[in-house]
């Protein structure tokens, strides 16, 4: 058994058990994952921290300021590496996908309809927590 911690499109996060992650997919395709809190049926994975069994060796776990250093820099190497592509996020990915043009990096934003549909269609992608550069 697998426990993920998941959030619905209202953004509401709540845990659930499955037998493995192609469980989660099962379920998450055929809407049968309901929010507790709002029944929204459009649910996804949320970031999560790991939980591993515990070594002899303790390591201190990562602080909040490392985490977001480390989000800080992910973001810094996709925009450095990547091409950002904006609200054609899920066109550029399909015409990457089924070979309309070479591949590459890209980035943008995608609506949850969108998100659902690549993933229909068997296109990979992933979601970044998006850190602003500043906090102000």
């Amino acid at each position: 058994m697998i426990l993920f911690t998941l959030r619905c499109a209202h953004g509401h996060e709540f845990e659930g058990w499955f037998r493995d992650g192609d469980g989660f997919e099962a379920q998450q395709k055929s809407g049968e994952i309901a929010c507790p809190e709002c029944g929204q049926t459009a649910v996804e994975k949320a970031v999560m921290a790991p939980r591993l069994g515990r070594s002899r060796e303790t390591s201190p776990a990562i602080s909040p300021a490392q985490f977001r250093a480390a989000l800080i820099e992910m973001r810094r190497q996709v925009e450095n590496h990547c091409d950002y592509v904006g609200e054609r996020f899920a066109e550029e990915a399909r015409r990457i996908h089924y070979g309309d043009i070479d591949p590459h990096g890209i980035y943008g934003e995608a609506s949850e309809e969108e998100s659902r549909e690549l993933t229909d269609e068997g296109i990979s992608f992933g979601r970044i927590p998006w850190v602003p550069h500043t906090d102000s």
